[in-house]
């Protein structure tokens, strides 16, 4: 059996996340028992939740164990198989985390069918971001014809694909992104009406500029400030779907200022893990690979190379220093 290189969180960060919060550690394999498979990862995802998962305290799941490796989604090739329904030179969609190899029951693990979709999109578009965004909008939203949506993070990999199914739902697509590159992106692109650079923008004002019949409809993911900008700028019966709060992962978090928009213009305000809705998948995920290879949607990719630049790719993720879905390519 092969070495197998693996990064485990070494201790957990005291305000922001460090490099040294990481250790990347090589270990031997077990043999395979019968019923198991040994599969190569290929390609790993690095995303905002696992950086809210380093820390201890309530939350929707368990925190990352200390000394384990690090969670995270992985796309691989089986190389050696016990199991009757893998053999060697499947690709397989699972959970291995930061490592080079994984070994399962099958349990958890996706076969991916060959055609024209590379295997990194099953990590971003064609995968969890990409099912986050489409439950969010659709199921929470509900986007009308008609209606603006606006999208913080727009240029990332949640963001971007909601931009982009509300535009295909007939709906006015604004985006905020942080720069005017990734604005340019979301704009030119991802074909979003309009895109808000905070970094240098007045937000509040920005908003009355970029959406001068109010928001319909917000997804959110970074919270703090951006948020407070938007409340007052919903309209009545305005929907607001929950994602991330990037923005209080690392720093001391910013309240609500304002709650009485929630009430003064009578909106929803719901929080969602999209885990807890695996029955709706297989819908998103036909639909996404569809707009995906007929080109309605679009997406980039930032990939850094060896897992042993994973930790410092995922920090530079978490201060927006990518554009499009963040990846690690292993092989």
């Amino acid at each position: 059996m092969p070495l197998n290189r693996r990064i485990v969180l070494a201790s957990r960060p005291q305000g922001e996340a460090r490099l040294e919060n990481f250790r990347l550690e090589t270990v031997a394999l077990p043999p395979l028992a019968d019923g198991q498979v040994l599969v190569r990862n290929l390609w790993l995802s690095l995303d905002p939740y696992m950086r809210m998962r380093m820390n201890e305290g309530r939350s929707y799941a368990a925190p990352q164990p200390i000394n384990e490796v690090m969670i995270g989604g992985t796309v691989g090739e089986v190389v050696e198989s016990r199991h009757p329904s893998y053999r060697p030179g499947d690709k397989v969609l699972a959970m291995f985390g930061w490592q080079e190899y994984g070994i399962s029951d099958g349990s958890g693990m996706r076969k991916l069918p060959d055609g024209p979709l590379p295997l990194s999109a099953y990590l971003g578009t064609v995968g969890m971001p990409g099912v986050t965004a489409w439950y969010g909008l659709n199921r929470i939203i509900e986007p009308k014809a008609g209606e603006t949506i606006l999208v913080s993070a727009a240029s990332g990999a949640v963001g971007g694909v909601v931009g982009q199914l509300a535009k295909l739902a007939g709906c006015r697509a604004v985006g905020i992104a942080g720069g005017p590159e990734k604005c340019r992106y979301v704009v030119e692109e991802l074909r979003f009406d309009a895109c808000i650079d905070y970094k240098s923008e007045d937000v509040a004002a920005a908003l009355a500029r970029a959406c001068p019949n109010g928001i319909d409809g917000y997804f959110e993911n970074v919270g703090g400030e951006i948020l407070n900008a938007v409340l007052p700028a919903m309209n009545a019966h305005g929907r607001i779907a929950l994602c991330g709060l990037i923005a209080n992962y690392e720093s001391e978090q910013v309240p609500i200022r304002q709650p009485r928009w929630l009430l003064v213009s009578r909106l929803k305000l719901q929080g969602f893990i999209v885990s807890e809705h695996m029955d709706l998948w297989p819908q998103a995920l036909k639909e996404l690979a569809d707009h995906v290879t007929a080109g309605r949607i679009r997406y980039r990719e930032t990939v850094a190379q060896g897992l042993e630049n994973a930790p410092a790719a995922f920090l530079g993720m978490l201060k927006g220093k990518n554009l499009g879905k963040q990846l690690v390519k292993l092989v």
